[in-house]
């Protein structure tokens, strides 16, 4: 079991590690030499925008949009104003299916991260235009350092794995308290096997049953969001 009550000291530990000191060397060399995203300020919003303690639910992605304008750090959300893009547009029809929710206007998730979803990438940075350029950066330590720790959570957490990336990033999560849900890439290039999965519905059953608050996974339009 870990000591680790919250990011701050995860991330004090992770300084330490001489793998995280020469991925972040890379991660600066590449902000100051190129265009980068998400914006650096951004780079870990998904731990800003959902504390330690507060975590109930993984959503696991792979790299972020690589399009300007689009990545702010979390997992299949963009920026407001940004198009929605198609494999969030699929999500949100699953949304639909299982619980009758209707899609907002954008595609900007904080209201989900807000409520304890972790919306992890498990490359957190990427070149402009240029998919999984920063895939041997040494980000696949860090996140799996990230789920080794959520895998020792005190309390019952539900992972999302959508594709086999997801997964083959979570092999790790073994801790009986945890639910773990797998199923298809919500990508349209993924042939339609997402749709019909109900982990939004299977999340929030697991999650009362185990004295822990539902995700409301209604998402305000973009004019009623604080």
């Amino acid at each position: 079991m870990n000591n680790i009550t919250n990011w701050n000291d995860f991330f004090e530990e992770e300084k330490t590690q001489d793998y995280y000191i020469k991925l972040m060397d890379k991660v600066e060399t590449a902000y100051q030499t190129e265009t980068v995203f998400p914006p650096r300020e951004e780079l870990f919003s998904c731990f800003d925008f959902c504390p330690y303690e507060d975590v109930k639910v993984v959503i696991i992605g792979q790299d972020p949009y690589h399009r300007v304008g689009q990545a702010h750090g979390l997992s299949f959300s963009v920026k407001p104003g940004e198009k929605v893009p198609p494999s969030l547009k699929n999500i949100y029809k699953e949304l639909k299916t299982d619980l009758d929710i209707e899609a907002p206007n954008h595609g900007y998730l904080v209201s989900w991260a807000k409520q304890g979803v972790l919306m992890l990438n498990t490359s957190l940075t990427v070149s402009e235009g240029k998919a999984g350029s920063h895939k041997k950066f040494g980000w696949a330590k860090f996140t799996s350092h990230v789920l080794d720790l959520l895998n020792d959570y005190d309390k019952p957490l539900v992972f999302i794995l959508w594709g086999n990336h997801a997964m083959d990033a979570a092999k790790g999560i073994n801790n009986p308290k945890h639910l773990v849900l797998k199923g298809t890439h919500p990508s349209p290039l993924a042939g339609g096997g997402f749709f019909g999965c109900k982990h939004f519905s299977k999340t929030n059953e697991f999650l009362e049953k185990n004295g822990r608050k539902a995700i409301d996974w209604a998402i305000p339009n973009i004019e009623e969001m604080k």
